[in-house]
């Protein structure tokens, strides 16, 4: 077999199985932060086109030019749970099959999630900085009486109910919080129970959630519904947390919430556009409205535990598909 790898090769040689079908297979390295008319010229000059497998980046490009050149193609599959960036359609089109890591860092990203939805509580970044600064017993008598919301006093609203929302709600069961959250499809009641979290209407979870949680896919229908309609739905003591895509927010419309204190705070792992630069809007709120936000580089899902598993079932999938097999986790 060969595999066009449009992805980290350090990444791919690190938690690479050790296997005969791994080791048996011709593997081609070509950078995924290219457009799509480079990919090619490299995957062309590399030998690559007449592979039967693409392992793509979770944000990386696949597009249908690429698709089309490459008459013995079987799987494309993304190594993370995103797949927004490969032409579906296109592949379909042809029967190439389209595969996720679905579910693969749930228990990664609830970490993450939580871990937002406390540092904002307990505004981590905000205090550490006082604490440096020599303010540790003014900060302290500070928050005696301003006060400091716990956890457990909060209602939590998830939006989205998929593998990640899930994780998130059974580790709040240990914090005692109220859960509510919002899907398409609500679970059964026994499942509710389960996840100790109870379906709600978007506009009654917008109106009384403490702590506004996204956890949808990026779809035509979720871009930007962060917007300033969205947030005027909220709590003005409200946070939001986005553990999701970034592209799911309207950044200028968190903006001005956040500067006119239309919600308390905003806690992301991921912010568009990604790469996030300097010029981004987030990163260039006033002082007063900056301290209200805490944000991590997109690691929710990137634990060790996460990759090693992520490999072995994108591995699989390839050798499943070359037997004639079914892969698992199709998205096409």
């Amino acid at each position: 077999m060969k595999a066009l790898i449009l992805a980290s090769r350090q990444r791919y040689e690190r938690y690479m199985p050790d296997n005969e079908f791994v080791k048996n297979t011709e593997k081609i390295y070509i950078p995924f932060n290219q457009t799509e008319d480079e990919i090619i010229k490299a995957a062309e000059a590399a030998g690559a086109l007449d592979a039967e497998v693409i392992f793509a980046d979770a944000i990386g490009r696949v597009g249908r030019a690429l698709i089309s050149l490459m008459p013995n193609l079987k799987l494309i599959q993304s190594e993370g749970v995103g797949y927004n960036g490969i032409d579906v359609a296109a592949a379909k089109e042809r029967g190439i099959f389209v595969c996720n890591n679905k579910g693969v860092n749930a228990d990664s990203v609830a970490e993450q999630t939580i871990l937002l939805m406390l540092g904002l509580l307990r505004r981590v970044v905000v205090f550490d900085g006082r604490v440096r600064e020599g303010l540790q017993i003014q900060t302290k008598e500070e928050m005696m009486l301003g006060g400091i919301r716990e956890l457990s006093e909060c209602t939590v609203g998830l939006i989205g109910f998929g593998d990640i929302a899930k994780a998130v709600a059974l580790k709040l069961k240990s914090f005692g919080c109220r859960v509510v959250y919002f899907t398409r499809h609500p679970l059964s009641a026994a499942d509710e129970a389960y996840y100790g979290a109870n379906y709600v209407p978007l506009d009654e979870l917008l109106h009384g959630a403490d702590i506004v949680s996204l956890h949808l896919p990026v779809t035509e229908s979720t871009v930007n519904i962060v917007n300033a309609d969205f947030i005027g739905k909220m709590k003005k003591t409200a946070y939001l947390i986005n553990t999701a895509r970034g592209e799911l927010v309207d950044n200028l419309a968190v903006c001005s919430a956040l500067t006119e204190g239309r919600i308390a705070g905003a806690g992301f792992d991921c912010v568009a556009p990604e790469p996030t630069l300097r010029d981004n809007p987030l990163l260039n709120l006033p002082k007063s409205a900056a301290d209200k936000v805490i944000f991590s580089p997109h690691v929710g899902g990137i634990t060790e535990r996460s990759f090693i598993v992520a490999h072995k079932r994108i591995w699989e999938n390839a050798q499943a598909v070359i037997i004639g097999k079914r892969p698992q986790n199709i998205v096409s």
